[in-house]
């Protein structure tokens, strides 16, 4: 098992919501009615983007993700 850890952003918009996105991966990107709602929606988001790249074949970013060759926990405060 593999770990991929991710800068993310986060803003939050006008009208309240918070938008998150990973720069690493073009189009990834989700929001929430919370900052760690947006953070947890973009992890799932995350997730599946990069299950699909594997799948598909595809060389994964370099810049701005970490890779581990095992499980991890991430704590965000």
């Amino acid at each position: 098992m593999k770990s991929y850890v991710f800068d993310a952003k986060v803003q939050q918009e006008g009208d309240g919501r918070w938008s998150a996105w990973v720069e690493a991966l073009p189009g990834c990107t989700a929001w929430g009615y919370s900052r760690e709602e947006a953070l947890e929606a973009l992890k799932d988001a995350a997730e599946l983007y990069i299950q699909d790249m594997i799948e598909a074949g595809e060389e994964l970013p370099k810049v701005g993700v970490q890779v581990v060759e095992s499980p991890v926990v991430a704590v965000n405060l």
